[in-house]
């Protein structure tokens, strides 16, 4: 199986206008608290965060930690090691070799991996 991206989010000073923007040209439905869904393959999880502009692609993987010592040997470089969000999800955050912020998410049975 190939590496699937489990979800994404969106990120600026001003969500309702992000909120706005992505309802009105794509036809998304957000809700006022900016989380919404999306299909693609399957349908994946996306929000709207008020927080500094940033985008970031998670990709689930079956080892956060193994993945990203691989990550580290082709030259990418890690912002956060393995770590997990109880109840949620385990994560590991890292930069490709082009510095784009990119994380990854511990998949168990084709499902994100819950701590």
């Amino acid at each position: 199986m190939t590496a699937p991206i489990v979800f994404f989010d969106i990120a600026g000073k001003e969500s309702q206008k992000l909120i706005e923007f992505y309802s009105e040209l794509f036809g998304w439905r957000i809700s006022d608290d900016g989380q919404f869904n999306i299909p693609v393959v399957s349908p994946i999880p996306g929000a709207i965060r008020k927080d500094p502009s940033e985008k970031r692609i998670y990709i689930g993987v079956k080892n956060v930690t193994e993945k990203l010592v691989e990550i580290d040997a082709r030259g990418g470089t890690i912002d956060a090691k393995r770590f997990e969000v109880p109840g949620v999800v385990i994560l590991g955050l890292f930069k490709d070799p082009a510095g784009n912020s990119m994380g990854l998410v511990e998949m168990e049975n084709g499902s994100p991996k819950i701590p």
